[in-house]
């Protein structure tokens, strides 16, 4: 047999290896944070969280039709497992197409020595992810980083598809842009635009990707590649603003003119900008195609594309307006939908320019919006952002959160030994050193090696750390006593529990290591190969750190965010094998290249047998009858109040798919402050009733009432709390001392309720 006949049937066998195993692991119901509301919204098609996850909740669907309520979980969860079973597939023919390039260009004329050490190592780097910590636990759960995972691993795979067809085109005399090779392109954007619909994670490969174009149209130079990569980061950020935001609130502008001046229904201006813009861009390419621009040809039919895979987002218009149980943001107009794609409710924070934490505002920059009313589009909403000074502002602030809800400024405070006047203020505010010690000693190491050496080294235990306090919980390991003593103590003094905890697991550093082995020998054998690979492993890891720009004290652990990092450095570890072979082959000689793929095997093998235990979720149930407790300990009717992600969302699937007490009204105070929300407690809910509200929803819409001060100008008056509510949804206007206006005010402190004795 040929090598790409080898070379599919060895994938293939590595998938059905993956695909078995996350199977086997997988949850058995809904897991906690966010999965019981993504299995809420598939199985219903419903609306998640910001920015939404269309296409996955369209495909989650699907997979849950075979199953009756009880187990529909298992559908959403059997799809994690085979995205990411496919993603071990796509991996594995990418270390294969590397190592193929390193040890001969013309793969037909592969001997049998060379295709095995080609295998082995697609075996080896791609079993190696298989069983990587932060990746396996994504792989058996409801969540969208499986299936994003896919999306990165297929447009990798895709891109240097198109470099192999490149390579073809040249053999074949073939030159120029927008070959036949360049649909791989095209393909590459549509699936991108597919990914959107998922998570935005996977439009990090857009860097890696200019640089492999960049290499195979160009002649390559230092600055060149330093300009490519600089090109990619640019397109990633207009694809990210542009594409998905600035597209949406231009239709969503045009959609407010059509109706609020010409008076047409909602949804016409909407649908007028997409035609609109459809034109325009076959207009375009009709002039590009006259005048020979293949440049620009392929770049619209690339945006062509990507808009048509990012189209799912409609479905989230339509279902928002059936009013399902779930409809985060309420997304029932393009207006909203711009909101809900820009994250609105989570804020925003700097990323390389800013403030720190002690710098106060000194003025708001107060935006008016448009909020959906029965007949047209309202300005009753507000868009508020803080004014800083100049001098307060400087360049890659890390330390920047000042509100302390969760402890942030202190926790900053704290870390430098800042202290507090007596005014409460903080003495001073951080240095520019002292910002980067923190990204340092934080966001790089702590947020990213630690999680990094969790996957290749080893991991003390399944608890969550907090950073430079508790040396007993959360850190990395080798398994090498001499070493750990070093960073967490003496490990043959541990306690029993904690020496067999099943998530203590140890690598020795083995996987590390090898990959280390094979980054190196990667870079002198292929050094642009290595660029690209380097590329992809920045973006999707620091890269990530540094945009995040994460604040202390983290409620869970992000090493989820960090995959593609961790998918890109198992490409090494598949290349150390042929780095092996090649130290070992000339001692060897023909055993080389089997005694290579044993010695690199030991990183896979060690990952498996270590990580199984606290893998595999088969058998837990702990989530769901958590959920199914809570309701079913309430009386008929009950309102039960919630807080965060594992408050909610294991109750919302009970209800929602399980169809368990839903009866009970389940009230999240973390979402009560808002219009949206407030106005859906209005609504029953399966068989819960609505909720009585005192204060009519025209009062509450937009901005209004969403401070509301104390003002007693008479004086303080006890008032029957009914009283104090009917005053509340009345207009009172009443002007701050810096000039703002409130719609009404709080009159008193002072408050009474009336109780019926016959309740008791």
């Amino acid at each position: 047999m040929n090598f790409k006949r080898i070379n599919n049937i060895t994938g293939w066998i590595v998938c059905l290896i993956a695909c078995t195993v996350y199977i086997m692991t997988m949850e058995a119901t809904g897991s906690f944070w966010d999965c019981g509301e993504f299995v809420s919204s598939c199985y219903k098609l419903q609306i998640p969280h910001p920015p939404g996850a269309p296409l996955f909740v369209l495909m989650g669907r699907i997979f849950t039709i075979p199953f009756d309520p009880k187990h529909a979980a298992t559908g959403v969860n059997l799809m994690s497992a085979l995205a990411s079973g496919f993603t071990i597939l796509f991996l594995f023919w990418s270390i294969t197409h590397f190592a193929r390039k390193i040890v001969m260009k013309d793969a037909t004329a592969m001997n049998g020595e060379k295709i095995f050490g080609v295998m082995a190592a697609g075996v080896v780097g791609a079993l190696a992810y298989t069983f990587s910590d932060s990746f396996w636990y994504s792989a058996v759960e409801g969540e969208v980083y499986a299936l994003s995972s896919f999306f990165t691993a297929v447009v990798f795979w895709a891109m240097l598809k198109w470099e192999q067809a490149v390579d073809e085109e040249q053999a074949e005399g073939i030159r120029g842009n927008f070959t036949r090779a360049d649909r791989w392109i095209i393909l590459i954007f549509y699936l991108m635009g597919l990914s959107i619909g998922v998570h935005l994670l996977n439009l990090l490969t857009i860097p890696a990707i200019v640089i492999i174009y960049y290499f195979k149209r160009y002649k390559a130079t230092m600055s060149g590649t330093i300009l490519a990569f600089l090109i990619g980061c640019l397109i990633t950020g207009i694809v990210q603003k542009a594409v998905i935001v600035w597209s949406i609130k231009g239709a969503g502008a045009m959609d407010i003119l059509f109706v609020n001046s010409f008076g047409m229904p909602f949804f016409s201006g909407f649908a007028f900008f997409f035609i609109l813009l459809g034109v325009v861009l076959f207009f375009a390419i009709r002039l590009a195609n006259k005048n020979n621009w293949n440049f620009l040809k392929l770049g619209l039919w690339s945006i062509i594309f990507m808009m048509m895979g990012y189209s799912t987002y409609f479905t989230t218009l339509v279902r928002s307006n059936a009013n399902p149980s779930v409809d985060m943001f309420n997304v029932d107009n393009p207006v909203n939908l711009v909101g809900y794609l820009s994250r609105e409710q989570y804020g925003d924070w700097p990323i390389l320019y800013g403030q720190d934490f002690t710098a106060q505002p000194i003025d708001t920059d107060v935006q008016e919006t448009y909020v959906k009313g029965k007949t047209k589009y309202e300005k009753t909403g507000r868009k508020v952002e803080y004014v800083y000074d100049a001098a307060d502002k400087h360049f890659f602030p890390r330390m920047w959160d000042q509100s302390n809800d969760q402890g942030h400024a202190d926790y900053y405070a704290s870390w430098m030994g800042i202290g507090k006047d007596k005014q409460g203020g903080y003495e001073r505010p951080p240095s520019m050193a002292e910002n980067v010690g923190f990204f340092m000693s934080y966001q790089v190491n702590w947020m990213y090696w630690r999680y990094f050496m969790w996957n290749f080294s080893g991991r003390q235990n399944g608890d969550q750390g907090y950073y430079a306090w508790d040396p007993t919980a959360g850190n990395w390991i080798t398994g090498i006593d001499a070493i750990d003593a070093g960073k967490i103590g003496n490990q043959e003094a541990l306690p029993d529990f904690q020496k067999n905890n099943q998530g203590r697991n140890k690598y020795f550093m083995i996987p590390f290591l090898l990959g280390l082995f094979g980054m190196f020998f990667h870079y002198r054998k292929r050094p642009r190969d290595f660029a690209a690979i380097m590329a992809l492993f920045i973006i999707t890891g620091i890269g990530i750190i540094v945009y995040s720009n994460q604040p202390p004290n983290e409620p869970r652990e992000r090493d989820y965010v960090l995959a593609g990092s961790f998918f890109t450095f198992c490409i090494w570890i598949g290349l150390s094998v042929v780095a092996l072979w090649d130290m070992l082959n000339k001692s060897l000689k023909g055993a080389a290249a089997p005694v290579a793929t044993i010695l690199a095997l030991s990183a896979p093998l060690l990952m498996v047998t270590q990580n199984w235990d606290d893998h595999s979720r088969a058998h837990h149930f702990a989530s769901r009858d958590y959920a199914s407790n809570f309701l079913n300990s309430c009386a008929p009717d009950a309102i039960i109040f919630t807080y965060g992600d594992n408050d909610t969302y294991p109750l919302w699937y009970c209800q929602e798919v399980e169809g368990i007490r839903t009866d009970v009204r389940v009230v999240n105070l973390s979402l009560i402050a808002v219009d949206w929300y407030i106005d859906q407690l209005r609504r029953a809910v399966n068989n819960s009733p609505a909720i009585e509200m005192s204060i009519p929803a025209e009062q509450l819409r937009g901005f209004k009432r969403v401070q509301t001060p104390y003002f007693a100008p008479g004086g303080e008056k006890e008032m029957d709390i009914n009283r104090v509510l009917k005053f509340l949804a009345e207009d009172h206007k009443q002007e701050s001392g810096g000039g703002r206006a409130f719609d009404t005010y709080l009159p008193t402190h002072k408050m009474s309720i009336p109780v019926n004795k016959q309740w008791f």
